[in-house]
């Protein structure tokens, strides 16, 4: 929203300044504060959340925006392939924020949450299993849903779909009841 100002009798429009949260230009989103980082301070602003009250971490997540390459940032923060998307919760003040982390496709790797939020242990190693972001710091980076010897991370928009094969019958020698 914009202001309008008298300057001489004159109306000029008057830019407000941008919001921010701890530096980091932020944005409402249907009534939810939103910010926007890069990985330099990623770590930072969810240590400064913490510290104001945004004591429980409800959900981490990854997005692989390679489909879109030119979708909609504040100023000076570039959009990266891979996005994290923490939401963190102040339940005294019945308050949410969710943070929106760009993360590069050439090395993919954030800081890990644990040490400030312990709970999201199994979020990260779900965005890592299944779209091979790396978390710096985590205590136990593992494949938590395929098995160790799996190739690939399946929710890259560039993973090659169908090459599992599908068995529809039961095999041969299967008990039936």
């Amino acid at each position: 929203m914009t202001d309008i100002a008298e300057v001489d009798g004159d109306e000029t429009t008057v830019e407000p300044e941008p919001p921010n949260v701890h530096g980091c230009p932020a944005e409402s989103v249907r009534g939810e504060t939103v910010v926007h980082v890069d990985v330099a301070a990623y770590e930072a602003l969810v240590k400064a959340l913490h510290d104001e009250g945004y004591t429980f971490c409800a959900d981490l997540c990854a997005v692989d925006h390679s489909a879109n390459p030119t979708r909609v940032l504040p100023d000076g923060l570039g959009p990266e392939r891979f996005e994290i998307v923490v939401t963190l919760r102040d339940m005294a003040q019945h308050r949410r924020v969710r943070i929106r982390c760009q993360v590069p496709g050439a090395a993919p790797t954030v800081p890990s949450l644990f040490g400030v939020y312990p709970g999201t242990e199994a979020m990260e190693r779900e965005a890592y299993d299944l779209f091979g972001v790396l978390f710096s710091g985590h205590p136990d980076l593992t494949r938590i849903l395929l098995p160790e010897g799996w190739e690939g991370h399946p929710l890259r928009k560039d993973y090659a779909h169908g090459k599992v094969p599908v068995q529809f019958k039961a095999p041969q020698g299967a008990r039936h009841a």
